[in-house]
Protein backbone atom coordinates (compact mmCIF):
# COMPACT_ATOMS: atom_id res chain seq x y z
CA UNK A 1 0.00 0.00 0.00
CA UNK A 2 1.30 3.28 -1.16
CA UNK A 3 1.18 5.94 1.60
CA UNK A 4 -1.43 8.81 1.86
CA UNK A 5 0.54 10.50 4.39
CA UNK A 6 3.54 11.54 6.02
CA UNK A 7 2.54 11.21 9.35
CA UNK A 8 -0.53 10.23 11.65
CA UNK A 9 -0.49 11.75 14.92
CA UNK A 10 -2.39 10.72 17.93
CA UNK A 11 -2.74 12.85 21.01
CA UNK A 12 -4.99 14.98 23.34
CA UNK A 13 -7.60 16.72 21.65
CA UNK A 14 -6.92 20.39 23.36
CA UNK A 15 -7.94 24.42 22.74
CA UNK A 16 -5.04 25.92 24.33
CA UNK A 17 -6.18 29.51 25.57
CA UNK A 18 -3.04 31.52 26.05
CA UNK A 19 -2.38 34.64 27.83
CA UNK A 20 0.46 36.37 29.23
CA UNK A 21 1.03 36.91 33.17
CA UNK A 22 3.44 37.94 35.68
CA UNK A 23 5.40 35.31 38.05
CA UNK A 24 3.51 36.85 40.30
CA UNK A 25 -0.14 35.60 38.86
CA UNK A 26 1.76 31.75 39.06
CA UNK A 27 2.48 32.11 42.69
CA UNK A 28 -0.91 33.27 43.68
CA UNK A 29 -2.76 30.93 42.09
CA UNK A 30 -0.18 28.13 43.26
CA UNK A 31 0.74 27.60 39.70
CA UNK A 32 3.60 24.99 39.01
CA UNK A 33 5.80 27.26 35.96
CA UNK A 34 7.09 25.07 33.45
CA UNK A 35 5.09 22.47 34.29
CA UNK A 36 2.09 21.02 32.32
CA UNK A 37 -0.55 20.08 35.68
CA UNK A 38 -3.38 18.31 34.61
CA UNK A 39 -6.31 20.52 36.72
CA UNK A 40 -9.99 19.05 37.30
CA UNK A 41 -12.95 21.05 36.16
CA UNK A 42 -13.40 23.42 39.23
CA UNK A 43 -9.96 24.64 39.08
CA UNK A 44 -9.79 25.24 35.36
CA UNK A 45 -13.06 27.66 35.78
CA UNK A 46 -11.29 29.05 38.89
CA UNK A 47 -7.76 29.32 36.40
CA UNK A 48 -9.74 30.68 33.69
CA UNK A 49 -11.78 33.17 35.25
CA UNK A 50 -8.51 34.89 36.96
CA UNK A 51 -6.96 34.89 33.27
CA UNK A 52 -6.59 38.21 31.24
CA UNK A 53 -7.09 38.68 27.60
CA UNK A 54 -7.13 35.40 25.76
CA UNK A 55 -6.23 33.63 22.63
CA UNK A 56 -8.00 30.61 21.80
CA UNK A 57 -6.94 28.22 19.59
CA UNK A 58 -6.84 24.04 18.49
CA UNK A 59 -3.57 22.59 20.27
CA UNK A 60 -2.39 19.83 22.02
CA UNK A 61 0.78 18.37 21.75
CA UNK A 62 0.38 15.61 18.71
CA UNK A 63 -2.03 18.24 17.18
CA UNK A 64 0.75 20.90 17.06
CA UNK A 65 3.11 18.46 15.68
CA UNK A 66 0.98 17.48 12.47
CA UNK A 67 0.21 20.90 11.93
CA UNK A 68 3.41 21.72 11.67
CA UNK A 69 4.50 19.51 9.24
CA UNK A 70 2.13 20.35 6.85
CA UNK A 71 2.70 23.83 7.11
CA UNK A 72 6.02 22.38 6.23
CA UNK A 73 4.44 21.28 3.03
CA UNK A 74 4.18 17.61 4.21
CA UNK A 75 0.43 15.47 4.48
CA UNK A 76 -1.06 14.26 7.89
CA UNK A 77 -4.04 12.95 9.84
CA UNK A 78 -4.39 13.37 13.19
CA UNK A 79 -6.83 10.71 15.96
CA UNK A 80 -7.67 12.83 19.09
CA UNK A 81 -11.22 13.20 21.17
CA UNK A 82 -13.58 16.00 21.46
CA UNK A 83 -17.25 16.33 22.48
CA UNK A 84 -19.87 17.97 20.32
CA UNK A 85 -19.90 21.80 21.98
CA UNK A 86 -18.15 25.08 20.91
CA UNK A 87 -15.02 24.52 22.00
CA UNK A 88 -15.54 20.96 20.00
CA UNK A 89 -15.98 22.97 17.09
CA UNK A 90 -12.85 25.07 17.37
CA UNK A 91 -11.14 22.45 17.61
CA UNK A 92 -12.35 20.37 14.67
CA UNK A 93 -12.60 23.52 12.45
CA UNK A 94 -9.20 24.43 13.32
CA UNK A 95 -7.03 21.30 12.49
CA UNK A 96 -8.67 20.92 8.95
CA UNK A 97 -8.33 24.07 7.78
CA UNK A 98 -4.80 23.69 8.29
CA UNK A 99 -5.19 20.81 5.66
CA UNK A 100 -4.92 17.47 8.40
CA UNK A 101 -6.79 14.86 7.98
CA UNK A 102 -8.92 14.86 10.67
CA UNK A 103 -12.18 12.20 11.20
CA UNK A 104 -12.62 11.30 14.88
CA UNK A 105 -15.98 11.27 15.84
CA UNK A 106 -17.15 13.63 18.89
CA UNK A 107 -18.50 12.54 22.00
CA UNK A 108 -22.29 13.19 22.27
CA UNK A 109 -23.94 15.71 24.27
CA UNK A 110 -24.00 15.20 28.08
CA UNK A 111 -20.64 13.80 28.26
CA UNK A 112 -17.32 15.41 29.75
CA UNK A 113 -16.42 18.92 27.43
CA UNK A 114 -13.93 19.90 25.17
CA UNK A 115 -10.24 19.59 26.58
CA UNK A 116 -9.29 23.24 27.57
CA UNK A 117 -5.41 23.74 28.41
CA UNK A 118 -5.16 27.43 30.06
CA UNK A 119 -1.62 28.57 29.18
CA UNK A 120 0.02 31.10 31.22
CA UNK A 121 3.35 32.80 29.79
CA UNK A 122 5.35 34.90 32.09
CA UNK A 123 8.21 37.94 30.33
CA UNK A 124 10.19 35.02 29.98
CA UNK A 125 8.76 32.99 27.58
CA UNK A 126 8.02 30.55 30.11
CA UNK A 127 4.80 28.54 29.86
CA UNK A 128 2.90 26.94 32.50
CA UNK A 129 -0.05 24.65 31.52
CA UNK A 130 -2.97 23.93 33.84
CA UNK A 131 -5.35 21.38 31.39
CA UNK A 132 -8.14 19.79 32.03
CA UNK A 133 -8.56 16.99 30.29
CA UNK A 134 -12.22 16.11 29.59
CA UNK A 135 -13.49 14.62 26.66
CA UNK A 136 -10.05 13.61 26.13
CA UNK A 137 -9.98 10.64 28.39
CA UNK A 138 -12.84 9.32 25.98
CA UNK A 139 -10.54 8.50 23.47
CA UNK A 140 -10.13 4.56 22.66
CA UNK A 141 -9.35 1.43 20.63
CA UNK A 142 -12.72 2.37 18.53
CA UNK A 143 -10.84 5.37 17.41
CA UNK A 144 -8.32 3.95 16.05
CA UNK A 145 -8.95 3.19 12.37
CA UNK A 146 -7.00 0.57 10.56
CA UNK A 147 -6.32 1.61 7.12
CA UNK A 148 -5.14 5.56 8.10
CA UNK A 149 -3.19 4.11 10.41
CA UNK A 150 -1.60 1.71 7.50
CA UNK A 151 -1.52 4.95 5.16
CA UNK A 152 0.77 6.54 7.49
CA UNK A 153 4.61 6.46 6.65
CA UNK A 154 4.78 7.07 10.67
CA UNK A 155 2.57 6.96 13.57
CA UNK A 156 3.24 9.49 16.39
CA UNK A 157 1.98 9.78 19.74
CA UNK A 158 2.24 11.77 22.96
CA UNK A 159 2.97 10.52 26.09
CA UNK A 160 0.58 12.36 27.44
CA UNK A 161 -1.80 10.01 26.74
CA UNK A 162 -0.79 7.86 29.18
CA UNK A 163 -2.64 9.99 31.90
CA UNK A 164 -6.71 8.84 30.42
CA UNK A 165 -6.13 4.99 30.69
CA UNK A 166 -8.23 3.81 27.62
CA UNK A 167 -5.86 5.75 25.25
CA UNK A 168 -2.88 3.32 26.47
CA UNK A 169 -5.09 0.88 24.90
CA UNK A 170 -5.75 2.88 21.59
CA UNK A 171 -2.19 3.60 21.17
CA UNK A 172 -1.24 -0.05 21.32
CA UNK A 173 -3.49 -0.71 19.03
CA UNK A 174 -2.45 1.40 16.83
CA UNK A 175 1.20 0.31 16.78
CA UNK A 176 0.50 -3.51 15.92
CA UNK A 177 -1.34 -1.59 13.05
CA UNK A 178 1.15 0.34 12.02
CA UNK A 179 4.25 -2.29 11.95
CA UNK A 180 1.67 -5.30 10.57
CA UNK A 181 1.79 -2.48 7.57
CA UNK A 182 5.70 -2.15 7.83
CA UNK A 183 4.91 1.41 9.01
CA UNK A 184 7.37 3.13 11.98
CA UNK A 185 5.91 4.25 15.42
CA UNK A 186 7.24 7.52 17.17
CA UNK A 187 6.38 8.72 20.67
CA UNK A 188 7.04 12.22 22.83
CA UNK A 189 7.99 11.81 26.37
CA UNK A 190 5.76 15.01 26.86
CA UNK A 191 6.69 16.46 29.91
CA UNK A 192 9.61 15.28 32.48
CA UNK A 193 6.18 15.14 35.41
CA UNK A 194 4.94 13.15 32.91
CA UNK A 195 8.14 10.73 32.69
CA UNK A 196 8.09 10.45 36.47
CA UNK A 197 4.32 9.44 36.24
CA UNK A 198 5.04 6.43 33.60
CA UNK A 199 8.38 5.94 33.54
CA UNK A 200 8.62 2.59 33.79
CA UNK A 201 5.50 1.87 31.07
CA UNK A 202 7.23 4.31 28.63
CA UNK A 203 10.91 1.82 29.25
CA UNK A 204 8.45 -0.92 28.45
CA UNK A 205 7.15 0.84 25.18
CA UNK A 206 11.31 1.61 24.01
CA UNK A 207 12.73 -1.53 24.64
CA UNK A 208 9.34 -3.87 23.50
CA UNK A 209 10.25 -2.42 19.97
CA UNK A 210 6.50 -0.91 20.07
CA UNK A 211 8.17 2.34 18.93
CA UNK A 212 10.97 3.00 16.83
CA UNK A 213 11.40 6.59 17.16
CA UNK A 214 11.24 8.36 20.68
CA UNK A 215 11.63 12.59 21.31
CA UNK A 216 12.70 13.69 24.23
CA UNK A 217 14.42 17.28 25.86
CA UNK A 218 16.85 17.38 28.49
CA UNK A 219 14.92 17.05 31.26
CA UNK A 220 12.59 14.56 30.01
CA UNK A 221 15.90 11.91 29.35
CA UNK A 222 17.43 13.01 32.78
CA UNK A 223 14.02 11.83 34.77
CA UNK A 224 13.65 8.92 32.24
CA UNK A 225 16.65 7.53 33.51
CA UNK A 226 16.84 8.94 36.79
CA UNK A 227 20.18 10.70 36.51
CA UNK A 228 22.24 14.12 36.43
CA UNK A 229 24.31 12.92 33.82
CA UNK A 230 23.20 13.78 30.37
CA UNK A 231 25.45 12.29 28.20
CA UNK A 232 24.73 8.91 30.31
CA UNK A 233 20.91 9.14 29.52
CA UNK A 234 21.31 9.63 25.87
CA UNK A 235 23.67 7.26 25.68
CA UNK A 236 20.93 4.85 27.54
CA UNK A 237 18.44 5.85 25.81
CA UNK A 238 19.58 5.32 21.86
CA UNK A 239 20.79 1.78 23.34
CA UNK A 240 16.88 1.39 24.60
CA UNK A 241 14.97 2.81 20.97
CA UNK A 242 14.61 0.77 18.36
CA UNK A 243 15.59 2.88 15.59
CA UNK A 244 16.16 6.86 16.52
CA UNK A 245 16.58 8.21 19.72
CA UNK A 246 16.67 12.18 19.46
CA UNK A 247 16.90 14.79 22.47
CA UNK A 248 16.47 18.65 22.26
CA UNK A 249 18.40 20.74 24.02
CA UNK A 250 16.97 24.33 23.89
CA UNK A 251 19.54 26.86 22.88
CA UNK A 252 22.44 24.37 22.80
CA UNK A 253 20.30 22.18 19.95
CA UNK A 254 20.16 18.73 19.73
CA UNK A 255 21.78 14.96 19.93
CA UNK A 256 20.43 12.19 17.33
CA UNK A 257 21.24 8.66 18.40
CA UNK A 258 20.73 6.08 16.05
CA UNK A 259 22.90 2.59 15.78
CA UNK A 260 24.74 3.70 19.02
CA UNK A 261 26.38 6.57 16.83
CA UNK A 262 25.24 9.81 18.10
CA UNK A 263 25.53 13.54 16.48
CA UNK A 264 25.13 17.12 17.70
CA UNK A 265 22.92 19.37 15.47
CA UNK A 266 22.20 22.72 15.77
CA UNK A 267 19.74 25.10 17.26
CA UNK A 268 18.26 28.24 15.09
CA UNK A 269 19.07 31.41 17.19
CA UNK A 270 16.19 33.22 18.70
CA UNK A 271 16.09 36.53 20.05
CA UNK A 272 13.63 38.03 21.82
CA UNK A 273 12.00 34.45 22.61
CA UNK A 274 8.61 35.14 22.76
CA UNK A 275 6.92 32.42 23.87
CA UNK A 276 8.08 28.52 24.79
CA UNK A 277 4.75 26.84 23.97
CA UNK A 278 5.15 24.25 21.35
CA UNK A 279 8.85 24.22 20.65
CA UNK A 280 9.15 20.33 21.22
CA UNK A 281 6.49 19.67 19.37
CA UNK A 282 7.42 21.97 16.34
CA UNK A 283 10.77 20.59 16.31
CA UNK A 284 9.54 16.67 16.07
CA UNK A 285 7.54 18.36 13.79
CA UNK A 286 10.11 19.46 11.14
CA UNK A 287 12.36 16.53 11.80
CA UNK A 288 9.91 14.36 10.73
CA UNK A 289 8.84 16.37 7.93
CA UNK A 290 12.62 15.53 7.09
CA UNK A 291 12.60 12.10 7.98
CA UNK A 292 9.53 10.75 5.85
CA UNK A 293 11.02 12.63 2.97
CA UNK A 294 14.05 10.90 2.94
CA UNK A 295 16.52 13.52 4.42
CA UNK A 296 19.70 12.48 6.40
CA UNK A 297 19.35 13.48 9.96
CA UNK A 298 21.28 16.80 10.00
CA UNK A 299 19.04 17.98 7.28
CA UNK A 300 16.06 16.80 9.24
CA UNK A 301 17.23 18.38 12.82
CA UNK A 302 17.88 21.56 10.89
CA UNK A 303 14.12 21.53 9.53
CA UNK A 304 13.40 20.55 13.20
CA UNK A 305 15.60 23.59 14.61
CA UNK A 306 13.64 26.26 11.85
CA UNK A 307 10.40 25.19 13.24
CA UNK A 308 10.87 25.67 16.65
CA UNK A 309 13.36 28.70 16.43
CA UNK A 310 10.11 30.09 14.45
CA UNK A 311 7.40 29.24 17.17
CA UNK A 312 9.84 30.27 19.75
CA UNK A 313 9.36 34.33 18.78
CA UNK A 314 5.40 33.91 18.48
CA UNK A 315 2.48 33.78 20.70
CA UNK A 316 0.87 30.34 20.23
CA UNK A 317 1.95 27.14 18.84
CA UNK A 318 0.45 26.87 15.35
CA UNK A 319 2.21 28.53 12.79
CA UNK A 320 0.99 32.21 11.18
CA UNK A 321 2.68 31.90 8.38
CA UNK A 322 3.67 29.07 6.35
CA UNK A 323 7.09 27.31 7.49
CA UNK A 324 7.83 25.85 4.12
CA UNK A 325 8.02 29.38 3.15
CA UNK A 326 10.29 30.45 5.37
CA UNK A 327 14.09 31.30 3.43
CA UNK A 328 15.64 29.01 6.07
CA UNK A 329 13.38 25.77 5.41
CA UNK A 330 13.98 26.62 1.78
CA UNK A 331 17.69 26.25 2.13
CA UNK A 332 16.93 22.89 3.76
CA UNK A 333 15.42 21.41 0.75
CA UNK A 334 17.97 23.02 -1.58
CA UNK A 335 20.95 21.70 -0.28
CA UNK A 336 22.72 19.54 -3.15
Amino acid sequence: MTPTFDLLTIGNAIVDILARTEDGFLADHAIEKGAMTLVDAERAAAIYGAMGPAIEMSGGSAGNTVAGLVSLGGTGAYIGKVAEDQLGAIFAHDIRALGVRYGTAPLETGGPPTARSMILVTPDGERSMNTHLGACTELGPADIDEETVAGARVTYFEGYLWDPPRAKDAILRAAGFAHAHGREVAMTLSDAFCVHRYRPEFLDLMRSGTVDIVFSNEAEALALYETGDLDEAVRRMGEDTRRIAIVTRGPEGCTVVEGGRATRHPATRVDPVVDTTGAGDLFAAGFLRGYTAGLDHARSARLGAVAAGHIIGQIGPRPQVPLRDLPAARAVWEEA
